[in-house]
């Protein structure tokens, strides 16, 4: 396993242990900060997540500028443009670390739930990214389980269609971390 993203993962999760604890630490939030990078960046991390507006990396994880590479796309879902985002931190900025953050109460499952297994007029593909775990597991009742299970699915789908982000795994050069945020306690936890 890759000592590097481990590391990080760890430093993340610390920093959550800080927002839960109303405690941050995080200097990097300045104009001088900005100014360090104008003209590079140096991210330690990647994060997809929701774009949900309850579900803030920066301020979930505890960091400031420069140091996450954030994805953001309505219930975590994937796409062409959303993968080479992805492949651009990995090969362009060599991450070490891809957290995948699902989280808590996401509406894109309700509505897809609420939907299935209809075709829908409406966020068509967004939902088409989120149908198949409920093509697997029709009898999901609990909204955040599905959030989780989609998160899985998207890692499985991240290392199917992307060569990529395959290969830096298989090298070890890239950790996926699959992750949930719980709104009601603020921690994420890492989905095994």
């Amino acid at each position: 396993m890759n000592e590097n993203a481990q590391k990080e993962l760890e430093k993340l999760l610390a920093g959550n242990k800080n927002f839960v604890n109303g405690t941050p630490e995080t200097k990097n939030m300045t104009l001088e900060t900005l100014k360090k990078y104008a003209f590079h960046q140096e991210p330690y991390a990647c994060v997809l997540t929701c774009s949900d507006s309850r579900v803030v990396p920066e301020i979930i994880f505890d960091c400031g500028i420069g140091e996450l590479f954030v994805v953001r796309t309505a219930g975590m879902t994937t796409g062409a443009n959303v993968i080479e985002s992805i492949e651009y931190a990995v090969k362009k900025l060599e991450v070490p670390l891809l957290v995948l953050l699902g989280h808590d109460d996401c509406g894109v499952m309700k509505y897809a739930k609420e939907h299935y297994p209809e075709p829908v007029s409406d966020f068509q593909s967004i939902i088409k990214c989120v149908y198949p775990v409920l093509n697997l597991k029709e009898d999901i009742t609990c909204h955040n389980f599905f959030a989780q299970q989609h998160t899985v699915w998207v890692e499985d789908y991240l290392m199917k269609h992307s060569v990529i982000i395959n290969e830096a795994v298989k090298n070890g050069k890239l950790l996926i971390a699959k992750c949930h945020f719980n709104h009601s306690t603020g921690l994420v936890n890492i989905i095994e």
